[in-house]
């Protein structure tokens, strides 16, 4: 009979537990969803063509480290060159990696007029 009731009150406090530790083994996990550490604020200029409004949404939806590169977007400049990595091995990382993607862009484009590349957000 006692063992009866201690087994009651063992599973109501294991599911009390679970409840718990549930929201604390999530916060852990994945980055998925996250702007991550934004440096300046990042608007993708309507009527923008290229591939930058989708870089973005994908580093927003990459689950790992990611970092977002960007010139700066002046209403008297024309070009707007941005760059990203997902999913590297650390923040850090990310970052030189976007940077990287960002000044390769430029170089491509051989636009001298965009600014200097530097990192939006990163997480």
């Amino acid at each position: 009979m006692i063992s009866k009731y201690c087994r009651k009150s063992t599973v109501s406090i294991l599911a009390g537990l679970l409840i718990v530790a549930a929201p604390s083994a999530e916060a852990g996990g994945s980055l998925a969803g996250s702007k991550g550490d934004v440096r300046y604020p990042i608007t993708i200029p309507t009527g923008t063509v290229g591939g930058c409004g989708k870089a973005y949404a994908a580093y927003i939806a990459a689950p790992g480290h990611s970092a977002f590169a960007a010139t700066p977007i002046v209403p008297a400049t024309e070009y707007f060159i941005c760059g990203g990595w997902i999913n590297a091995s650390s923040q850090k990382a990310a970052e030189e990696q976007a940077l990287k993607s960002c000044q390769a862009s430029k170089s491509k484009y051989k636009v001298t007029v965009a600014g200097a590349c530097s990192i939006a957000a990163s997480k």
